[in-house]
């Protein structure tokens, strides 16, 4: 599943997005890509989440809402109950996917997150939070190279996520013949 899921990351820029996604997030995309916006990058990037979020169905955000706050108080098996349920009713729902993946990756399924964060990248190819994901779990597999390139793909999608600048400036630095 890893370099299945490498080849969307790698693919991510030219890739077409899910139509049922909202359309501000193209727009909201660029200006985050761009280094300039580092000022309002926190406020566009809040945006970007809220709308990632959001589903037409009412009803579905809210399920997200409640199983994200049980993940959040590590109530993990309503989690996953919700975001099966969920899924199962909306399966085009990109950060229902996402979420499922992190909780997976909080329990350390880690193929079972690899799978629901290849089903979000399908949806949305640029979800910078699913490749992030995603190079954590090839940092974790000692897959530093590909861990690297998911870092620089996230990075072109935000440039303003310093975790993932300094994660990729450390495997930068442990490359050979580069100066530690």
């Amino acid at each position: 599943m890893v370099s299945e899921t490498l080849k969307l990351v790698a693919t991510a820029p030219r890739r077409p997005w899910s139509p049922r996604l909202h359309r501000r997030l193209d727009a909201l995309l660029r200006c985050l890509a761009d280094v300039a916006t580092a000022p309002v990058a926190g406020r566009t990037e809040d945006e970007i989440w809220r709308l990632w979020m959001h589903h037409p169905d009412r009803r579905a955000a809210a399920e997200l809402e409640r199983a994200t706050r049980a993940i959040v108080a590590e109530d993990f098996a309503t989690a996953e109950c919700i975001l099966h349920r969920l899924l199962a009713r909306h399966p085009d729902y990109a950060e229902a996917w996402h979420k499922r993946a992190t909780l997976y990756y909080l329990q350390s399924r880690d193929e079972e997150s690899l799978r629901d964060l290849h089903r979000t990248l399908l949806i949305e190819p640029r979800h910078y939070g699913a490749i992030l994901s995603f190079a954590e779990i090839c940092l974790a597999r000692e897959a530093r190279d590909a861990a690297l390139f998911a870092f620089d793909v996230a990075l072109r999608l935000n440039p303003h996520h310093e975790r993932a600048r300094a994660a990729a400036r450390e495997l930068l630095a442990e490359r050979p013949g580069r100066p530690h």
